[in-house]
C-alpha cells in the first residue's frame, strides 16, 4: 500500500524554523518527483525532482529550502524565517508518470 506520511509540523513562533519530513512507503521512492504545497489551495512551494534539482516558489525562496534522502525514502522542507502567512497545512506529493500520491499533510501554526 502507498503512502506518504508528512511530520514535523506544530506551533512555532514568527521568524522561527521547522523541518518537515515526508516518508514514503510503497513506492521506489528515488523514481518520483515530490513537491511539497500548502493551504486548501495546494500552493506548490518547493519541489525536487529525480535527478535532485531543487526549485522553490518565489514567496519562499530565500527562506525555505527542499532536499530528499532516498536511502530513507524522505524528503525534507526546512522553513525559516517564519511569517504568520505560512501557517497551513502542508502537504507531500509523489509523482511518477501516471503516478500521482498525496499525503494527508502536517499542520504548520505561526504565531505573531
Amino acid at each position: 500500500q502507498v503512502q506518504l506520511v508528512e511530520s514535523g509540523g506544530g506551533l512555532v513562533q514568527a521568524g522561527g524554523s521547522l523541518r518537515l519530513s515526508c516518508e514514503a512507503f510503497g513506492i521506489r521512492f528515488s523514481y518520483y518527483d515530490i513537491g511539497w504545497y500548502r493551504g486548501k489551495q495546494r500552493e506548490l512551494v518547493a519541489e525536487i525532482t529525480s535527478r535532485d534539482e531543487a526549485r522553490l516558489a518565489d514567496s519562499v525562496r530565500g527562506r525555505f529550502g527542499i532536499s530528499r534522502d532516498n536511502a530513507k525514502n524522505t524528503a525534507y522542507l526546512e522553513i525559516n524565517s517564519l511569517k504568520p502567512e505560512d501557517g497551513a497545512v502542508y502537504y507531500c506529493n509523489a509523482i511518477y508518470g501516471r503516478y500521482n500520491y498525496w499525503g494527508r499533510g502536517t499542520q504548520v501554526t505561526v504565531s505573531s
